[in-house]
C-alpha cells in the first residue's frame, strides 16, 4: 500500500432526486492534480469509503477520486433507501465525472463495488479506461442464497446463530425478507439491534481470520444502520436488475474491450470465487483469437473477502500500478 495522503479537494454532489428530496454525496480528490483519474467504488452497498482506500493508488501518477454512495459514509441523509437504486448510483458516477471535468477514468471496486463497476461500465463503456475488481458480486439469487441463507452458515455456525437470533423462527426460511421487516420497524431499538446483527454477520465472515476491528465496526450505530438498511434494501429488490443481468452476453459484449483485472480470495465466503470464474468464462467465451480478451483473474490462495487481506492488498496495488502504466 502507498503512504497515507490527505485530499486536496473535498466537496458535495447535490442530487435532486425529487422536488422535495436531495441526496448530498460526499466526494474527495487526492494524489496528483494532473494525474490519471481513477474512481474508487466502495462496497456494501452502504459501506462508505475509508481514508485507507486512497492508498491502493500511486499518488504521483493518479488523480484519486473517492465518494460515498447514497446514504453511505458522509453522504446524507444517512442510511436513506429513498431514491436509492443501482441505476441511481450509476447516474451519480456519471454526474461526478462530469462535475470534475474528466473524460475517461479507471474504475476500481470490490464486492458491491465490483457490481457497481460492472453496471457503470456496461452503461457507459466509452468512459472507462480499465476495470480493477475484487471479490466479484453480481447479485444473482444464488449468490444471495449462499451468503444469507444456506452456504456460509455451514462454515461459521456460531456467527450464524447470532445472525438468526433477532428473527422469529417461523420467518428464518427467508432471512433477507425477515430482516427487511426488522430494519424498517418503527421501533428504533428493533432497527438498531437488527442492523448490528446483520452487519456483524458480514464483518465476522469477511477475513480468513476473524477481525476484532471489523466486529467492533459492526457495533457502530451510524455505520450499522446505513450498511444494513441499504444492503438489505438492494437485496430484497434483487439489485433492481434481472437475475444474472451483469453476466449476460449482451452485457459483457459491451465491455469486453476494456482491460480488466480481477483479484479474488480463494476462501471468500461472502462473494465466493465461483462468480469471478463465471465472469471469466463468460468474458472469454465469445473472444476471438484476433481480439484476445483483456481479462486477468488472480486468485489469492490465503485470503477471504476483505480488501485488507495482505495478499489481496498486494495484488490490488500491483493491478492499479499495471493499468496506470499501460492505459
Amino acid at each position: 500500500m502507498y503512504p497515507q495522503i490527505e485530499p486536496y479537494e473535498k466537496g458535495r454532489l447535490e442530487v435532486e432526486a425529487s422536488p422535495t428530496f436531495i441526496h448530498s454525496l460526499y466526494y474527495e480528490v487526492s494524489g496528483n492534480k494532473n494525474g490519471v483519474p481513477v474512481v474508487f467504488l466502495h462496497g456494501g452497498p452502504g459501506g462508505g469509503t475509508d481514508p485507507k482506500d486512497r492508498q491502493f493508488f500511486n499518488p504521483e501518477k493518479y488523480k484519486i477520486i473517492l465518494f460515498d454512495q447514497r446514504g453511505a459514509g458522509k453522504s446524507t441523509p444517512s442510511a436513506s433507501t429513498e431514491y436509492n437504486t443501482t441505476w441511481d448510483l450509476v447516474a451519480d458516477i456519471e454526474r461526478l465525472r462530469e462535475k470534475l471535468g474528466i473524460e475517461k477514468w479507471h474504475v476500481f471496486g470490490g464486492s458491491w463495488g465490483s457490481t457497481l463497476a460492472l453496471a457503470y461500465a456496461q452503461t457507459h463503456p466509452t468512459r472507462v479506461r480499465s476495470l480493477v475488481l475484487r471479490g466479484i458480486f453480481t447479485l444473482r439469487k444464488s449468490e444471495l442464497k449462499f451468503f444469507y441463507q444456506d452456504g456460509s452458515s455451514h462454515l461459521f455456525p456460531e456467527e450464524w446463530d447470532r445472525y438468526l437470533a433477532p428473527v422469529d423462527p417461523s420467518e428464518q426460511d427467508d432471512m433477507v425478507t425477515a430482516y427487511h421487516k426488522l430494519l424498517n420497524s418503527p421501533d428504533d431499538k428493533i432497527r438498531l439491534q437488527a442492523a448490528k446483527a446483520w452487519s456483524r454477520w458480514e464483518m465476522a465472515t469477511s477475513k480468513l481470520y476473524v477481525s476484532d476491528d471489523l466486529l467492533k465496526h459492526a457495533e457502530e450505530d451510524t455505520f450499522a444502520l446505513a450498511f444494513a438498511r441499504i444492503e438489505n434494501h438492494y437485496f430484497v429488490n434483487e439489485g433492481f436488475m434481472r437475475d444474472g443481468q451483469l453476466l449476460e452476453e449482451q452485457s459483457i459484449g459491451k465491455i469486453r474491450h476494456i482491460p480488466t483485472i480481477v483479484v479474488q480470495g480463494r476462501y471468500d465466503v461472502v462473494c465466493p470465487a465461483a462468480t469471478a470464474w463465471a465472469l471469466k468464462t463468460t468474458w472469454e467465451t465469445q473472444c476471438s483469437t484476433s481480439s484476445p480478451a483483456s481479462f486477468e483473474l488472480h486468485i489469492v490462495p490465503d485470503a477471504g473477502h476483505s480488501s485488507r487481506e495482505p495478499g489481496i492488498e498486494k495484488k490490488l496495488v500491483e493491478a492499479a500500478d499495471e493499468v496506470v502504466a499501460k492505459y
